[in-house]
């Protein structure tokens, strides 16, 4: 294809709003050597939730690998909101800003993805799949190539696994294998546990997440959610929802007057013996609280039977990023064997990793297979089914209608 038939394709892609502007100066991770001599020097802003401590000091530690290695130097730019990183790149587009935007790499998924793929935010398509330690990715796993029904397309590299566990304090709530099984079982527990459950108000991630979980398991026909809200039947389709809610909120700690923030304030109420049965994003979430000290260790984890909420976390490059280079750099070494390994350990961090264990060298797949998972984290055997996420749309939707029913 001759360079005219190539800006024409980039054109209409433009047009269509599938990609960001296009410039010369946009990196080619094709040509890995002009991709490492471009991002010497360079100073990467990584904007990425900052609320977890093992996250924190994770994405600390692959910063002195990507300077020490690649000259790339690494800011941890902590957000509350994936969206207000979002809204960055919204603004600069606006003022005309498309190049040297403040925002380099973005930890994302969901409907913030969504929104960004369609307003033309992101770098060219293919990138991620061009990356040297794309060879690793285990791109059987649907997520990470469609990502909450949206095909990625390569515009965003994944790094990490994500499934819905619930844990409990045996110390205090007695036999694991007692606890709940489903929604309409967390329930009746919480009948006869008042005020031992909550959830984060949304749009925090976590507790946006048990919404679509509740969400899934209570309505009609799931499969309606693969397609994007219909807003003439919304209330009549999401009503199972409202009234699993509606039940639940004078059962919730402090009778759901009040929401914790976050997850990691919900951890701490688990901890203070609060709260009876939380959850979190991460099946290894529990073992690495315990490794830390955050959580006792008489905590143990377990699933709902008809399966959990699961997918797959991204890094993703503005299509005005200063350091475009530098941010195709750090998104490799998130993908190589080494980082994956370091991630998964639950003393570090415990977050799945994305890789093909049979894409890995024998050395590498032992190391991945030595890996001490902790006591409170469920083999793979054991994590049940995975639910797929709804498309983006619905999440926008539940949160805003969620907010004008519970919100303070």
């Amino acid at each position: 294809m001759g360079r005219r038939a190539v800006a024409l394709a980039a054109s209409s892609l433009l047009i269509a709003g599938i990609i960001g502007p296009v410039t010369a100066a946009d990196p080619d991770p094709a040509d890995w050597p002009a991709v490492l001599a471009a991002a010497q020097g360079q100073h990467v802003y990584f904007h990425a939730w900052g609320g977890s401590q093992s996250v924190n000091d994770y994405i600390a530690w692959v910063g002195s690998q990507t300077e020490a290695r690649f000259g790339v130097t690494l800011s941890h730019v902590k957000l509350a909101d994936t969206a207000d990183a979002v809204a960055t790149v919204v603004a600069e587009k606006a003022a005309g800003r498309d190049a040297g935007g403040a925002v380099d790499l973005i930890w994302i998924n969901g409907e913030n993805f969504a929104s960004m793929k369609d307003r033309g935010l992101l770098l060219t398509p293919g990138f991620a799949t061009r990356l040297p330690n794309w060879r690793y990715v285990d791109t059987d796993n649907p997520s990470v190539t469609v990502d909450f029904t949206v095909p990625t397309d390569g515009q965003e590299s994944p790094w990490g696994g994500a499934k819905l566990v619930f844990f409990a304090d045996t110390a205090r709530t007695g036999d694991i294998a007692a606890m709940p099984k489903s929604a309409t079982e967390l329930l009746a527990w919480a009948k006869a546990n008042p005020g031992r459950f909550t959830y984060p108000a949304p749009p925090d991630f976590t507790g946006s997440s048990f919404l679509k979980q509740v969400l899934i398991e209570t309505i009609a026909d799931p499969e309606i959610l693969s397609s994007s809200v219909d807003e003439t039947t919304f209330m009549e389709v999401t009503a199972p929802l409202w009234a699993w809610l509606d039940e639940i909120q004078p059962l919730l700690w402090r009778q759901g007057r009040d929401f914790p923030k976050s997850y990691p304030q919900m951890k701490q109420m688990l901890a203070d013996g609060e709260l009876g049965i939380i959850f979190a994003f991460n099946p290894a979430e529990a073992s690495a609280a315990i490794a830390t000290g955050e959580l006792p260790d008489t905590v143990r984890s377990f699933v709902f039977s008809g399966g959990t909420l699961g997918n797959t976390h991204f890094v993703a490059i503005p299509y005005n990023a200063a350091n475009k280079a530098g941010a195709m750099v750090v998104a490799d070494f998130l993908i190589s064997p080494e980082a994956q390994l370091r991630k998964e350990n639950p003393a570090v961090w415990g977050d799945p990793t994305v890789l093909a264990m049979d894409r890995l060298a024998p050395d590498e797949r032992a190391a991945f297979a030595a890996v001490d998972r902790g006591v409170a984290t469920l083999p793979p055997s054991e994590l049940g089914p995975v639910l797929a996420e709804p498309d983006a749309s619905w999440m926008t939707r539940i949160e805003t209608e969620w907010r004008a029913r519970y919100g303070s």
